[in-house]
């Protein structure tokens, strides 16, 4: 298959979707799963569960699985992507500054931080990236990446590793895995021409925000448009940003309207829609509440537990049993 061109790749920015749906259909156990999490995340948001005040580092496996030298990304790329996803989620990145006034206020410091694992799940020391060549001229959305014996690299422990794979990817830029599905496939895949901000990264996304948008959806954001297509009743599960009529590419001038939203329209800017790397630039609170919701829960094994209990502090008692 050949790379796609320019605006084919915008058609198909993310695959999180097409896997979410596969998920669905192949594992009732996966809906389950799924249902509990947002109903964790429904009574959180009901009970006004505080934010957490402490910062989460969560160890990241990068495994690069490459055919060609050139897919071989660098440990300065690599570098590259981690400073991208510390900067975005900790609202630390520069552009931040370039959010519409009407909107500033809502910008979300996510408290989440990224570093290379220093251990692996032998105890030996690493630096948090699996080099694997394979003879696959590429990868899809069959998760093959995931799996030593179908020419990928095998996850590293879900509970312990946010498992990052780096390939040629088509014809997605990238997609992850929500949580509640299985452990083995668990964690986000992104194209090589689509990671990091050196190297292979090419515009208009090189700027390390496939990854950002990806890790977003792997700690339960959803696309910001409520994906219903083009329709006006999909829901994004965050109450602070804005309905929307299907996603936004390129970068759009402020303000565009879609689904009544007058007269601020769209937050084309979040992360969880679909322009260029350099058109987005934020979270909101409502998706770091929604964020720390995942962390209390289906992915709280990468959280030291006095954080959960800080986290459950001031939820009324029997929501607490509830989840218990």
């Amino acid at each position: 298959m050949s790379m796609p061109d320019a605006e084919d790749r915008r058609r198909h920015w993310c695959g999180t979707m097409p896997v979410h749906h596969q998920l669905i259909a192949g594992l009732p156990e996966y809906s389950i799963a799924r249902a509990a999490i947002e109903n964790t995340a429904f009574q959180r948001r009901t009970a006004r569960a505080p934010r957490r005040a402490d910062v989460v580092t969560i160890p990241v496996v990068v495994h690069v699985v490459y055919a060609s030298e050139e897919e071989n990304v660098s440990r300065e790329q690599i570098d590259s992507q981690i400073a991208v996803l510390n900067q975005d989620f900790r609202k630390a990145n520069p552009d931040a500054a370039k959010v519409p006034s009407v909107w500033r206020d809502l910008a979300d410091d996510a408290r989440i931080e990224f570093r290379l694992a220093d251990t692996d799940p032998s105890g030996a020391a690493t630096d948090g990236i699996v080099r694997r060549r394979t003879t696959r001229s590429s990868f899809g959305d069959d998760e093959a990446v995931k799996f030593d014996d179908r020419g990928g690299s095998s996850a590293w422990p879900a509970d312990r590793y946010l498992n990052l794979w780096v390939c040629r990817l088509e014809p997605w830029l990238g997609y992850a895995q929500f949580p509640g599905g299985p452990a083995e496939t668990d964690g986000v895949v992104i194209g090589h021409t689509a990671f990091g901000t050196t190297g292979t990264a090419a515009e208009p996304y090189n700027l390390g925000r496939t990854a950002t948008h990806e890790v977003g959806h792997w700690l339960n954001l959803r696309h910001i448009w409520g994906d219903d297509g083009d329709g006006c009743s999909g829901d994004d599960f965050v109450a602070d940003t804005p309905n929307q009529g299907g996603p936004n590419f390129g970068a759009p001038a402020f303000p565009h309207i879609s689904c009544g939203n007058a007269p601020d329209g769209d937050m084309f800017m979040n992360f969880m829609d679909y322009t260029d790397d350099r058109a987005m630039f934020m979270f909101t609170k409502g998706q770091g509440e929604r964020m720390d919701a995942c962390l209390a829960g289906p992915r709280s094994s990468l959280v030291a537990k006095p954080t959960l209990e800080q986290m459950w502090e001031g939820v009324p008692e029997e929501m607490t049993r509830s989840q218990a």
